[in-house]
């Protein structure tokens, strides 16, 4: 890759005076002081009476006096002129190229402008076709593919890399102390979503060498596609210990932000943007500003980073992205729909053209969402034919718009390859759900959300499927907290969610049935204490005797219970001949 070369800033300076500084005319008398002439001084009026004597000529003693001060004042002037112009060179710092922006970016472990690495390929490529056994400089040019080929999304550049870093494997193997090709090979790896290998590469250079800063943002990537939080916590510790300042504020904000930690994260991201100077470096920052805004659902304050990402870096196309996504939410849709064509031409990122055409979908602009859906079709082939696995992508184009069976088969893969993310779980529970499997995808969404991870489409899912399986309450906690995260995280999916929560109605009165404790348990029955006996038979109907015939009379006292004899029976006299026998005691 050809590249121009830089104006010299000497050139662009104007020309500095000279050291010899003014010459006295020609007419002057050598000796004497500067701008005298040896005529009449034509600035001084001529002399009238006594100042018209000439004075007399100066004494040897004046003469010498003169001399001698004339010649200290020559040595102080031309020492100062010499230090004033030094010989016409110019000893100031030049200021860095293209290329040596790009190298301290990369080793103060900040991103470079898309130009300036540019600008470094082409050196590099220059230098190994002379060079070919300089490891270094080949494992420095696979980096730089890698990072091309991930910031532009052109995957073919990774096969570039890939090459590159072999050969300088080749040239000198990493056991000999070529750690930055097995860091590259590393970074290759995550930018192709195999997160398992990138592990491998990373642990195999921090067991080597635990002080290598530059490993430890891949085994970042790395822990965190497998879904590894402790891991990914330590090496952002370890990295924020080893490469202090922005590069490990912005991995902590990252940090936080994947856990739910809003208020830390947004505080660690505004220090991160307030402490980048490189154009660069600041876009990032600004761009992470942004992304956190979009999810708290502030889309105007997401707009506002954003515009200041792109006025800051012009090719940060990420911004513009994030941008279109705002404008969605405040009902800007023609402008959404504008910058959504831009980025895709300059970012052909699979993920973009799935977003662009849900808005379509959106919109009821069928036709262009079918279009939009077949170049994401070609998008993702080309993915896969330079090694790039984009299957969470893709499975959730078709759980959504295409075959569900397909998308579970897709994550089932991920998942057994040890891609444990919230977003793989996620999209594996929605999945499930979708191909009529509700109960199983319910503990895929369940894990997406207790990552804390306030991501408004996981809490959503989550409360879909827990209405499917007349999960009611839970279900309808979860479609709130989806629509007070982020009221538009979706143009397809938040007004689905305000369907599905409006059809659920209020809750009943009194809380939830399942926050309420369970009624005691009846006591058990007290045992008996007298003995058993058999059942009398049931008493024969007495006619009802007549009040005329029969005088009332006071009851007997009960008989005092002996100690030996059973308990009488309180129960009614069992025949009409005891009737009788207790009428006659009757006084």
């Amino acid at each position: 890759m050809d590249v121009m070369p830089q104006q010299d800033p000497e050139s662009r300076r104007p020309p500095e005076p000279s050291p010899e500084g003014p010459r006295p005319p020609h007419d002057a008398t050598p000796g004497a002081d500067p701008g005298t002439t040896p005529g009449a001084d034509p600035y001084v009026m001529p002399a009238e009476g006594a100042t018209a004597v000439p004075p007399p000529p100066p004494t040897l003693r004046t003469t010498l006096r003169r001399a001698a001060f004339g010649a200290v004042a020559a040595g102080v002037l031309l020492a100062g002129a010499l230090v004033a112009v030094p010989d016409g060179k110019d000893d100031r710092p030049k200021e860095p190229g293209p290329v040596e922006r790009a190298e301290a970016a990369a080793t103060a472990g900040s991103p470079a402008s898309l130009s300036d690495l540019t600008a470094l390929i082409g050196d590099r490529q220059k230098w190994v076709e002379s060079h070919p056994a300089d490891a270094p400089s080949w494992a420095t040019l696979g980096s730089a593919y890698v990072e091309w080929g991930r910031r532009s999304a052109d995957a073919a550049y990774f096969g570039r890399a890939e090459e590159a870093l072999k050969r300088s494997l080749e040239a000198q193997p990493g056991e000999r102390g070529n750690g930055e090709a097995w860091v590259g090979m590393a970074a290759l790896a995550n930018a192709r979503h195999d997160f398992l290998a990138a592990k491998r590469w990373g642990e195999t250079v921090r067991k080597q060498d635990p002080k290598t800063w530059s490993v430890y943002p891949v085994l970042i990537d790395a822990y965190t596609g497998l879904g590894d939080v402790k891991a990914a916590t330590e090496a952002t510790e370890k990295f924020g210990e080893l490469r202090k300042g922005v590069p490990a504020l912005a991995r902590t904000a990252d940090l936080y932000r994947g856990q739910g930690w809003r208020e830390d994260a947004l505080a660690t991201a505004r220090e991160a943007a307030d402490r980048a100077t490189a154009p660069a470096e600041k876009a990032e920052a600004l761009h992470r500003l942004g992304e956190l805004a979009w999810e708290r659902g502030e889309p105007e304050e997401a707009v506002a980073q954003f515009d200041a990402a792109l006025r800051t870096d012009a090719g940060h196309h990420s911004s513009l992205a994030g941008k279109a996504r705002a404008l969605v939410a405040l009902d800007r849709t023609d402008e959404a729909l504008a910058a959504y064509q831009s980025v895709i031409t300059k970012l052909p990122r699979p993920a973009y053209a799935l977003e662009l055409g849900e808005l379509y979908a959106s919109l009821e602009l069928d036709g262009d969402a079918r279009s939009q859906y077949e170049k994401l079709a070609g998008l993702l082939e080309q993915a896969k034919a330079a090694g790039v696995d984009e299957s969470v992508v893709q499975a959730r184009y078709e759980s959504d718009h295409g075959d569900p069976a397909v998308a579970v088969e897709l994550l089932r893969g991920q998942w057994k390859k040890q891609h444990r993310s919230a977003a793989v779980a996620d999209a594996l529970g929605w999945a499930l759900h979708r191909a009529g499997k509700s109960e199983e995808g319910l503990k895929y969404a369940q894990q997406a959300v207790d990552t804390g991870v306030r991501n408004a489409s996981y809490a959503y899912h989550l409360g879909v499927i827990e209405r499917e399986l007349a999960q009611y309450g839970p279900a309808r906690r979860h479609l709130q907290e989806a629509l007070r995260t982020n009221p538009a995280f979706s143009p397809l999916d938040a007004p689905k969610a305000r369907e599905a929560l409006e059809s659920l109605g209020e809750p009943p009165p009194g809380g939830p049935g399942d926050m309420q404790p369970p009624p005691p348990p009846p006591p058990p029955p007290a045992p008996s204490q007298e003995p058993k006996r058999e059942a009398a038979p049931e008493p024969k109907a007495e006619p009802k005797p007549d009040p005329k015939r029969e005088s009332p009379r006071p009851e007997a006292p009960a008989p005092v219970p002996s100690k030996t004899a059973p308990a009488p029976s309180k129960a009614a006299p069992s025949s009409p001949a005891a009737v009788e026998a207790d009428a006659s005691k009757s006084p």
